[in-house]
């Protein structure tokens, strides 16, 4: 009687540890099952920071998702009727038995190209819209480039949907230039360049770079000294940069609080952040 006591209280004991480990697994198989649907539904998710402001932008949460993968388009092709080949009859072995040969398909070759298709184009150029913000005189600040942070003055729009801006060059060095709008910054500060005027030959070809030949000679290839050379501007281009700044600067000379506000940089200090502030 004692001895089946011990070996019942033995079997029990051992049934609650499978049941504790098993327990014990159970727990943690959920924990990281639930760490893992968590991860996956972090990396899924773009919350807010701040009102109007995503966590991550729109290039960089598309590679997060994997949505940027395109869906290929298939392309249907009429099926070809081929001619289906006359069946021969041969005789074989001693019982001289006619067996039907069917024609065998011809095996594949790696020689034979495949049909290429040229892929559509389709690109139209198309006007770009103008900013209802972005009128002439506004002030603009840059945001990238050479003059990142500078504020400039908006003449018009060219042909290729680029603004035309100056600084003007006399007050902070900015000269004439192009610049596309998703760069800039439009302000409520506005100057009046109802007295500027812009030479039709300031266009887009008007800023295309000359392309220079790279190529060397044996001597200058070798040669220790490099010289730096300054690039010279052209008398005509400093013309029309005077031409133009000439209205603005006396139109600036009747707000001298104008003329430093162009001056100036534009910066963030800590704690600003520039979806919150009003231009």
């Amino acid at each position: 009687m004692y001895d089946e006591i011990i070996s019942f209280s033995h079997y029990t004991y051992k049934s609650f540890l499978n049941h504790q480990f098993q327990s014990i697994y159970q727990y943690l198989y959920g924990l990281t099952s639930n760490i893992i649907k968590y991860q996956i539904q972090a990396r899924l998710e773009n919350p807010t920071v701040a009102k109007g402001l995503r966590l991550y932008s729109a290039r960089s949460f598309a590679n997060r998702t994997r949505t940027f993968v395109a869906k290929t388009k298939k392309v249907t092709t009429a099926k070809k009727t081929e001619a289906v080949a006359a069946k021969k009859e041969k005789v074989f072995g001693k019982n001289k038995q006619a067996r039907v040969i069917t024609a065998k398909a011809p095996k594949f070759s790696a020689s034979i190209p495949a049909e290429i298709r040229a892929v559509a184009n389709k690109k139209v150029n198309t006007k770009v819209a103008l900013r209802k913000s972005i009128t002439p005189g506004t002030v603009l600040i840059i945001l990238a480039g050479r003059f990142a942070g500078k504020r400039v003055v908006f003449l018009n729009q060219l042909a290729s949907g680029l603004l035309l801006v100056t600084g003007p060059f006399k007050v902070n060095g900015v000269p004439l230039r192009r610049i596309d709008q998703r760069y800039v910054i439009a302000t409520s500060t506005k100057v009046d360049v109802s007295g500027v005027k812009v030479a039709e030959s300031i266009n887009d070809a008007y800023f295309n770079v000359e392309k220079k030949s790279t190529k060397k000679s044996e001597d200058a290839f070798f040669k220790d000294e490099k010289k730096v050379e300054k690039k010279k501007i052209a008398d005509s281009r400093v013309a029309d940069q005077k031409s133009v700044d000439a209205s603005i600067l006396a139109a600036l000379k009747k707000d001298k609080t104008l003329t430093i506000y162009l001056k100036t940089k534009f910066f963030l200090k800590k704690g600003e952040y520039p979806h919150q502030l009003k231009f």
